[in-house]
């Protein structure tokens, strides 16, 4: 009669714990450390360079910054979450549905999105609905569509079917299984989607400014129109912060929401 090598716990949980020292570390603290780095040094090169004129001084005042910097924020975000309130929906009813046709026109109104230009997107929509913050949101949320849409597909439909079984031999309901087992398991997937959206929408929103909805683009425009190097320079470091940031701050929360073990 053999006898089985008993199991090591202190072996077995000792490698996640390796794995939250050394990445997680990394990933936690190297995106902040980053962000701090490229402003300080964006402060230094303002501070080395001298006394600004007129027209840098009023596009490089802190009210005026904070306030772009605050306009790029909320219109980046409101349209991360729209897209994540439609998105997340849409990839659900893509996974369940064996209609070609029902699955086609969700998937082609984001690929249509995705492949015209953010500018035609923004200034078609302006077209139609007028100038402003709306439509800036719209043109946004029409442009962020797919990614959460495809995760959102793959999330589900990568989760072993065995599991699923497993789950309707035990009298669980469809609406059970999505909730408390196809969903949870998905999250890693549908939020490195939503993360993608998050930065393409502070990308993107520096474009809302040809529409009158305010954000960072106006610096940018002020910058390049009048040759104004300082300027351009401030807006896009800025506008990569905030997008490093946004990802990082998204990242933290990946963490928390995904299931223990994946």
């Amino acid at each position: 009669m053999s006898i089985q090598p008993a199991v090591d716990v202190s072996t077995s949980y000792s490698q996640p714990s390796d794995r939250k020292g050394k990445f997680f570390t990394a990933k936690r603290y190297g995106t902040p450390l980053l962000i701090v780095a490229s402003l300080g040094a964006l402060l230094l090169f303002l501070q080395l360079r001298g006394a600004p004129d007129k027209i840098e001084a009023f596009a490089l005042n802190w009210p005026y910054m904070l306030a772009k910097i605050d306009e790029h924020i909320r219109l980046s975000i409101a349209a991360a979450l729209l897209v994540a309130a439609i998105a997340i929906p849409a990839g659900i009813v893509v996974s369940r549905s064996k209609s070609k046709i029902v699955r086609g026109t969700i998937v082609g109104i984001g690929n249509i999105g995705q492949a015209t230009p953010a500018v035609g997107v923004i200034i078609l929509l302006a077209l139609i609905l007028g100038i402003g913050w709306e439509t800036a949101i719209i043109a946004l949320v029409f442009y962020g569509l797919l990614p959460v849409i495809r995760n959102t597909m793959v999330g589900i439909s990568q989760i072993n079917p065995s599991i699923i079984e497993s789950a309707k031999g035990m009298g669980m309901t469809g609406g059970q299984i999505l909730r408390k087992i196809e969903l949870p398991l998905a999250v890693p997937v549908i939020l490195a989607g939503f993360r993608t959206t998050l930065v393409f929408s502070v990308g993107v929103a520096t474009i809302a400014t040809f529409i009158n909805a305010g954000g960072l683009g106006e610096v940018l425009v002020v910058g390049l129109k009048l040759s104004r190097e300082a300027v351009t320079l401030t807006g896009a470091v800025v506008v990569s912060c905030i997008a490093l940031g946004l990802d990082w701050l998204a990242g933290l929360v990946e963490d928390l929401l995904k299931p223990k073990g994946v």
